[in-house]
């Protein structure tokens, strides 16, 4: 049979908590990668410990990728709830590798007449003979997809060199006999019958990372030396990160008893002149609210890392969303400046970790750093040079010097200014002995009733994000600057969006093009004048009502065309997106 598609396809594993699906799918994703390709990919999980149906999607190309696709060729199925659900996925000429024991929950016949190719396998066995455990079967898949794709094992027998070396080389040995054993298998019985190939480049090597470990890269070479979190899905993954390296990179790490613990401290780390954060999800962030406005009121710089999943109350604490935008901007009670930043690919992350903490010490104020479980646990592979860590500036703002201390006289911590800056001094000067109240205050820090200094104080903060709306990463356009169509959007349906643009104008239905927002609070500047040449505006949200449609009709009187809305726990797919356009005529 001739190949129909090299170095471009879609693999998915399915199988139940402990069977290894996402170990299996992160490794073979690396394996990928090593080879000179590029890849995307995704996970999904059940909240339970045990049972329940969990996935791992990965999309390979020999170019880069920024979204999963909607169909696969390749599903792995360890349990017969994985055909179930995701058989109707695979596209025709495509397969299904799945262990001889296992029952199929749909007719064969149906499965063939729609063109699913079944390679049926003893994985089991071949893991009990050869590693002496079934519990290698997902192992003994992994090699059976790159024998049916004829992928270069020597890969594949890489990452297992490295995942398994710690616990000894007899199972590391063990898992290489087996996946030998399962890649020869298929190979000789089934590599005949699918089209689909895959083969290694040459490449220059390149990370496989994701949206959590890059905001870590980019807070740490911005200076970040504190963090104090309650582990919370899925934001857990940064607190874990900091956890790994902190012997390496002279970090402290703190795993509080709650949320209100951790944002006292990260704000107590950051007051003595430590950059420190805290991270968690729309349920920890609701505890730190009333310490959110301890920040404000106290002009203390905040970094928040706030990782959306579905709500209210636990919701669907492993699926994904963009529900809180307008809760980050509001929450804790009164107004002071804050700044909202909505990365959407692991480079933004990088890019926001990074620009954060600088934020953060410039404004004198908190900083939430909007991401959501899409862009926190899915997998890109990216180019070194992107995250160049020796690139990262650092600015400190209004920060004076111990030497500049020696010379201040009368020191004002709250001094009236025109940019609604003040200057800046770390505790224990004797020229800078001030109070950081909760409280309103005057200059000095004492605390005061007076109606002119309270409207004098608030209108100082509040002047910090004039400035900020200049600074801040204005809106980027993507696709043709002239376009019938344009499709807005923040945080993580950047990937999914991009694919859609591309899809619409390679099929030449229609001219469109993209707008997203890597920060929208202060709403940047650039803003207006770029979404006023569009034609016709089409906002796509992972939430139910349109927060960012809504927060631009509040600040730019820009009303939208058109809403694309998904609440359903799942991320948004270019495939998803162009459905929902043809349903509101724009495809």
């Amino acid at each position: 049979m001739a190949e129909k598609v090299v170095n471009q396809m879609s693999f998915k594993i399915g199988g139940e908590a402990g069977q290894g699906v996402e170990s299996s799918g992160a490794g073979f994703a690396k394996a990928l990668a090593r080879g000179g390709l590029h890849i995307f990919a995704h996970q999904e999980y059940m909240s339970r410990i045990r049972g329940g149906h969990n996935f791992f999607q990965i999309r390979v190309a020999d170019r880069p990728i920024y979204a999963q696709a909607d169909r696969i060729e390749l599903l792995l199925a360890l349990t017969p709830e994985a055909i179930a659900q995701h058989w109707e996925e695979v596209v025709p000429g495509g397969g299904i590798i799945y262990d001889e024991e296992l029952k199929l929950p749909r007719d064969e016949g149906e499965l063939k007449e729609r063109g699913v190719k079944l390679f049926r396998l003893p994985l089991a066995k071949i893991a009990l003979e050869e590693g002496g455990s079934r519990v290698m079967a997902n192992t003994a898949a992994l090699g059976a997809a790159a024998g049916l794709t004829g992928y270069d094992l020597e890969h594949l027998e890489g990452v297992i060199e490295e995942n398994f070396k710690v616990k000894g080389r007899p199972v590391v040995e063990a898992n290489l006999a087996v996946v030998r054993a399962a890649y020869e298998y298929a190979h000789q019985r089934y590599a005949a019958e699918f089209p689909y190939k895959l083969q290694t480049v040459e490449a220059p090597p390149r990370m496989v990372i994701h949206g959590n470990a890059a905001f870590c890269l980019g807070a740490v070479a911005s200076g970040c030396r504190f963090i104090s979190a309650y582990p919370m899905t899925p934001a857990t993954s940064i607190l874990e990160w900091f956890a790994a390296h902190a012997r390496a990179l002279g970090l402290v790490v703190k795993q509080t008893e709650d949320e209100i613990a951790a944002i006292n401290m990260a704000i107590g780390a950051n007051h003595m002149g430590v950059r420190a954060m805290c991270a968690t999800s729309g349920g920890g962030f609701s505890l730190m609210v009333e310490a959110l406005g301890l920040a404000g009121m106290s002009e203390t710089p905040l970094v928040i890392v706030e990782a959306q999943r579905p709500g209210p109350s636990t919701g669907l604490p492993t699926k994904t969303e963009q529900a809180e935008l307008e809760f980050v901007l509001h929450a804790s009670q009164g107004e002071f400046p804050r700044i909202v930043l909505t990365p959407g690919t692991v480079e933004e992350a990088f890019t926001a970790g990074a620009m954060a903490f600088n934020l953060a010490e410039r404004y004198q104020c908190p900083v939430i750093v909007l991401s959501d479980h899409f862009l926190a646990t899915s997998l890109r592979t990216v180019e070194p040079e992107l995250f160049r860590l020796d690139k990262v500036e650092l600015d400190r703002g209004e920060l004076l010097t111990p030497e500049e201390l020696d010379r201040t006289e009368n020191y004002k911590r709250y001094r009236f200014t025109e940019s609604g800056i003040s200057p800046r001094a770390l505790p224990g000067h004797p020229n800078a002995v001030y109070v950081a109240p909760g409280n309103e205050h005057d200059e000095e820090g004492r605390i005061t009733e007076d109606p002119e200094l309270r409207k004098g104080m608030m209108e100082k903060r509040m002047r910090k994000l004039k400035l900020a709306r200049r600074e801040l990463p204005g809106p980027e356009l993507y696709g043709p600057e002239e376009a019938e169509l344009t499709l807005i959007g923040w945080g993580s349906t950047y990937g999914p969006l991009r694919a859609a643009v591309d899809s619409l104008n390679k099929n030449g239905a229609k001219r469109a093009n993209m707008i997203h927002f890597p920060a929208v609070w202060p709403l940047p500047e650039a803003a207006g004048e770029l979404l006023s040449r569009t034609r016709r505006l089409i906002a796509v949200e992972g939430n139910y009502s349109g927060q960012l449609a809504r927060l631009i009709r509040r600040e730019l009187g820009i009303q939208v065309d058109g809403l694309i809305t998904r609440y359903d726990g799942r991320p948004f797919s270019p495939g998803y997106i162009l459905t929902r356009l043809k349903e509101v005529g724009d495809a």
